[in-house]
């Protein structure tokens, strides 16, 4: 890439503390795990798709993070590729990356040097360990990075799905990136200008579609949710070698919180999640129960947080892994998945949580994944602009979305099938929803019919009171009535509840005779088959809350403890401890 002229750069302003100058202690702290060097103009210090990349302070010159280069061997000048455009400009005190470099993920975009200069290289190893063990550094690094992940998805950055909009697997990628949190973007194929070029560099054919463009060389051609997730670093491994400790089947907040303490007392994990990271609960753009965080806490801030936690204490998470048994055989669980070879584990969780129930509304179908949502994210948020949507609920998901969406322009109507908003919504929700004015509610309400034509344009509502049916605009629909399990797979494995909930503990009898040898009782979160437990949303009487299943998950560990130590040791081995 040519030189660029330093007078024409103005430095990118630090925006909600992504881009802050580190002092010269910091550095200093820095610079005892990397190496100084000079950078001539025009060299890639990291590059869009590569693995593995470098942490890099600027002391001197001037750094841009552009999209859209090609490579270039050793610390040869970039070429630019056809779209290139520079997202950002970063002079001296400054350090580059993202999110990505501290979970392992590609970078999503690329560094280059407007000019001569010099900087701190450290290693991503060295890197992950600087902000695991320094408190300060490393907060200041972390804060950034998350809000540098947050920009990127909302400028549009990172992986390039190419695609039809109306095409499933286009949609499934779309849908696969988003609740992952990946930067990406949809490269139409009905009406972006960029379509025909990027086909072409790749040499991609109409059969390919929909791609992934990694970058302006690495291209995935209809890869499966499990090939994406390789690719982007959210799978450890595709086949398992050993037997683990524990085995969590569901990374919401009770599957990774469950996992980090497991870990962190020595016990090897492996965290299983069919679609992404976090659940449900890492799409609420604003948790403000969640204790310790007065000001409220994104659900994807206290996912991404998570993970890095649970790489820490080398929990294998792999991610796109949809289990369809589970089985306890001489004393072992085995499971199967799809697009992932089977694990086998000495004690079993299960934290598969629940997915959001549709509405019965003929037609609605046609618009799911392209107009109707039930998550709202930036992503989402993106798509809404400033046109009218709609948000279906009286619980606090709606509410939450309903106020994230609001908050970025979208007028708002929400739809309530209750007479009631506080009959199902906390008391503080009910009140902002009440104050704001860029949110209607419409009480005793329920949608009955949709329209439009390649997207949605209209909905019908029934309001109760007087039958009356009214057509308003809505370009989007958000819904949020409720939720059932993920069990259907362990339909005849495991006792469940006429709801589909799995039973623990109290609602199930004493263990079967056959199990006498480990000389104790049902744990209160066992199921109906000894040493498998269940945390969170998917449990019978569980709260729905994210600090109730995240609480549920640790508490968990204390019973897979106590398990695993009758299995090894027996009976005898328990009464000694207490006896001490």
């Amino acid at each position: 890439m040519e030189p660029v002229a330093r007078s024409t750069l103005t430095e990118t302003p630090d925006v909600s503390g992504a881009y802050p100058r580190l002092g010269q202690a910091q550095i200093e702290l820095l610079g005892r795990a990397g190496t100084r060097r000079a950078t001539p103009a025009g060299e890639i210090l990291i590059h869009e798709g590569n693995l593995d990349t470098d942490f890099f302070v600027i002391l001197q010159g001037t750094v841009l993070v552009v999209e859209g280069l090609h490579a270039a061997g050793g610390r040869q000048p970039a070429e630019p590729a056809p779209g290139t455009r520079i997202l950002e400009v970063h002079g001296p005190g400054r350090f580059l990356g993202e999110l990505g470099l501290v979970e392992g993920q590609p970078a999503f975009v690329s560094t280059v040097t407007a000019e001569a200069g010099e900087v701190l290289q450290i290693s991503g190893d060295d890197l992950r360990r600087v902000v695991l063990a320094d408190a300060a550094v490393g907060e200041t690094i972390l804060r950034a990075y998350l809000q540098r992940r947050i920009q990127l998805i909302s400028a549009g950055a990172g992986i390039r799905i190419v695609g039809s909009r109306f095409s499933r697997d286009t949609l499934r990628l779309l849908e696969f990136a988003a609740a992952n949190r990946l930067p990406h973007r949809l490269v139409d194929l009905e009406d972006d200008e960029q379509t025909q070029a990027i086909l072409n560099r790749a040499g991609i054919l109409a059969g390919d579609l929909p791609a992934v463009a990694l970058n302006a060389s690495q291209v995935l051609r209809n890869p499966s949710n499990t090939d994406l997730a390789l690719a982007m670093g959210l799978r450890v491994v595709k086949e398992h070698s050993a037997s683990y400790d524990l085995m969590v089947i569901g990374a919401g907040p009770a599957g990774l919180a469950a996992a980090v303490y497991a870990a962190s007392d020595g016990l090897s994990v492996v965290l299983k999640e069919a679609l992404a990271i976090g659940g449900q609960a890492a799409t609420s753009p604003r948790i403000e129960n969640f204790l310790g965080f007065p000001a409220g806490i994104s659900g994807g801030e206290l996912t991404e947080r998570a993970i890095i936690q649970a790489r820490k204490f080398r929990v294998q998470i792999n991610v796109a892994c949809r289990a369809n048994t589970v089985a306890l055989r001489d004393g072992e669980f085995r499971a199967e998945f799809n697009e992932s070879g089977p694990a086998v584990s000495r004690a079993a969780l299960l934290a598969t949580g629940v997915r959001y129930r549709r509405l019965p509304v003929p037609g609605l179908d046609e618009f799911e994944g392209t107009s109707v949502f039930y998550a709202a994210t930036v992503h989402e948020a993106r798509l809404c602009g400033s046109q009218p949507v709609a948000v279906v609920g009286g619980g606090n998901s709606a509410a939450q979305a309903a106020l994230f969406l609001a908050g970025t322009g979208a007028p708002v109507r929400l739809v309530v099938r209750g007479e009631d908003l506080r009959a199902d919504m906390s008391g503080y929700l009910a009140e902002r929803i009440e104050e704001h004015a860029g949110i209607e509610v419409l009480l005793g309400a329920n949608i009955v019919g949709v329209a439009g034509s390649d997207a949605l344009e209209r909905i019908v509502v029934e309001l109760g009171a007087t039958s009356e049916h009214r057509t308003f605009d809505s370009r989007y629909l958000f819904i949020f009535i409720g939720a059932k399990p993920h069990t259907e797979w362990l339909q005849g494995t495991l006792s469940l509840d006429d709801h589909g909930f799995v039973l623990t503990g109290a609602d199930l009898e004493e263990l079967p005779s056959e199990f006498s040898h480990l000389g104790r009782s049902r744990l209160p979160l066992e199921t109906s088959v000894p040493g498998m437990f269940a945390a969170g949303d998917v449990r019978h009487g569980s709260v729905k809350r994210v600090t109730a299943a995240a609480g549920e998950g640790s508490t968990a560990v204390a019973m897979i403890h106590e398990h695993l130590r009758l299995l090894r040791h027996g009976p005898a081995s328990a009464r000694q401890g207490e006896g001490q």
